[in-house]
């Protein structure tokens, strides 16, 4: 459990300190998610520019005269289909992890949103309910999870 919620001694049970270790750790695997759709998604980039480079340099200048003469060319080399295969791969490995990403995020944001919903349930005692904003405030600032409304 993270040191910042293992201070919330008197203002949270343990059944809510539970709950916010638990959307915690969905933030952190959906900031995860996201950098790695991110870096992913950069490489598909950049590897369709090269092998678009690639293709224009080899086969589109040199054969330009004719159509038959560079589908030709296309398929004779060997490299022409790596590269193709590499860059699909990587288009489907990209849309996988945004899959990935979107359904992390809305574990997180399912989460946080039932906290919220269940604020008045976590928080029942007078005292306690006048000492959330400390937990909220804390949420936000060492995690940027934001407990004060539902909208992203």
């Amino acid at each position: 459990m993270e040191t910042s919620i293992k201070m919330l001694d008197e203002k949270t049970d343990q059944a809510t300190r539970q709950m916010l270790q638990k959307v915690i750790e969905r933030k952190m695997k959906f900031d995860h998610m996201k950098q790695r759709h991110l870096l992913v998604m950069w490489a598909t980039v950049l590897m369709s520019f090269i092998y678009f480079i690639y293709i224009y340099y080899t086969v589109m200048k040199p054969y330009s005269y004719s159509f038959a003469s560079m589908f030709s060319v296309y398929v004779k080399q060997s490299a022409n289909l790596y590269f193709l295969i590499l860059t699909v791969g990587l288009y489907g490995l990209m849309n996988l992890l945004r899959e990935k990403k979107d359904k992390a995020e809305k574990e997180y944001h399912a989460l946080r949103c039932e906290i919220i919903d269940k604020s008045k349930d976590l928080w029942k005692k007078e005292e306690e309910w006048k000492s959330r904003h400390t937990v909220f405030e804390m949420m936000k600032v060492n995690y940027d999870i934001n407990l004060y409304h539902e909208n992203k």
